[in-house]
């Protein structure tokens, strides 16, 4: 029998975290964003600073809020990186267009890989009003409206200085 030897990993294993874990972007996809990120300058005034948390994680924590969809706060309890980093450094990478190039680069090889028949594709759409919008003034609602958002009496009544506590607050 010939007992072939596993692959030696490339990168250093992450602690088990069950919730993300299976969130974490692959090596080749890693391959393909990197190039793509734009250059850090470093802003501080005397080039110090705390040390920058490395994009690959940031990317981690940027995929897992996309995947599942929670929000930015929800990083803090994973063991990511901190929900402003990675918002921060995702709104960095959309100004700089690094989603739009990474969805080209999909469409690119996968139209390398399977081919994609772009005659065969349509785009089609129309923008109309809408046929049921309603009436410009529509009918007026026949209950009494409040006055600059006062809560109206538990009798249905109106304040007034002659009801009990004289329409106004009671001191404490």
């Amino acid at each position: 029998m010939n007992k072939e030897e596993p692959q030696k990993r490339n990168r250093l294993r992450t602690p088990n975290n069950r919730t993300t874990t299976g969130f974490r972007i692959s090596d080749e996809l890693w391959a393909v964003l990197q190039p793509l990120l734009p250059v850090h300058r470093n802003t501080h005034r005397f080039g110090g600073g705390r040390p920058r948390v490395p994009d690959r994680t940031c990317a981690d924590a940027i995929f897992y809020v996309l995947r599942t969809g929670c929000q930015w706060q929800a990083l803090d309890q994973t063991e990511l990186c901190a929900h402003s980093t990675a918002h921060d450094r995702f709104q960095v990478w959309v100004e700089a267009g690094v989603f739009l190039k990474l969805w080209k680069a999909g469409v690119k090889g996968f139209d390398e890989l399977c081919g994609i028949e772009w005659d065969w594709l349509a785009m089609d759409g129309a923008m109309t009003k809408a046929p049921l919008g309603g009436e410009k003034n529509g009918t007026q609602s026949h209950r009494p409206g409040q006055v600059r958002r006062q809560a109206q009496p538990a009798d249905g009544g109106t304040w007034s200085p002659d009801r009990p506590g004289g329409g106004r607050r009671q001191p404490a």
